[in-house]
């Protein structure tokens, strides 16, 4: 399994065969991905109130990004606010469907925000930051050290270079909580670069991955209590 980031999404403009015309022209599937683009940005433009909390008012891309179940998400998004308690702070890390459904919980007790490469995610105001794993810590200066009570994480690439990254972000985020969900090839460098462990409850997708995939915590975890 490959998890491919926004920022491999391009554009590619072709030039005109016409001598007469000398400026560049968008393809036509390029044309169709732009409109595309646009009518998203009209769409989360008119939004207004509690629509912004309703889950799936950002979808998958489906060319770049791969979902959790909506079973999944309640789950993660359950066990997070467990974890982090009353008045707790939340992180999703490169984890918007959780993020999207701790928001449809409608609840007041926790706070959270979200750190991620897709921009449409701005809608949401000071909850978004904008986050690349490739800059671990460049983060604005409202973003204090160890200022959540949990993070929740999930690395875009099964590689080792990406989750030592991203470790980076997790352990200058969390008071010390982590909750990671990544590929099951990536247990041992989990537990080396964050003293995680395998959990027994297994996440799924909305579309079949190709690589086993799991989470991991390093604390006493309601996700490690069912089979």
């Amino acid at each position: 399994m490959v998890k491919v980031s926004l920022r491999k999404e391009s554009y590619r403009c072709e030039m005109s065969n016409s001598e007469d015309e000398d400026l560049p022209q968008l393809s036509s599937h390029a044309l169709a991905a732009l409109q595309e683009f646009y009518a998203e940005q009209k769409q989360y433009a008119d939004l207004g109130g509690d629509d912004k909390c309703n889950i799936g008012i950002i979808e998958e891309n489906w060319l770049s990004q791969f979902w959790y179940t909506p079973e999944t998400a309640l789950r993660l998004a359950e066990e997070a606010v467990a974890s982090a308690g009353e008045g707790g702070r939340i992180a999703c890390v490169s984890a918007p469907s959780v993020y999207q459904k701790l928001r449809e919980l409608h609840r007041e007790d926790f706070s959270i925000c979200i750190f991620e490469y897709d921009r449409r995610f701005a809608m949401y105001g000071e909850e978004f930051i904008f986050y690349d794993y490739n800059n671990p810590v460049d983060l604005p200066e409202k973003i204090a050290a160890h200022s959540f009570d949990i993070v929740i994480a999930d690395p875009p690439y099964l590689s080792e270079e990406c989750l030592r990254k991203m470790s980076e972000t997790i352990k200058y985020l969390t008071r010390g909580k982590i909750l990671l969900c990544t590929g099951a090839v990536m247990e041992e460098e989990a537990a080396k670069l964050l003293g995680v462990k395998m959990c027994k409850f297994i996440p799924k997708h909305t579309r079949t991955l190709g690589n086993e995939f799991r989470c991991y915590v390093n604390y006493d975890s309601g996700l490690d209590r069912e089979l």
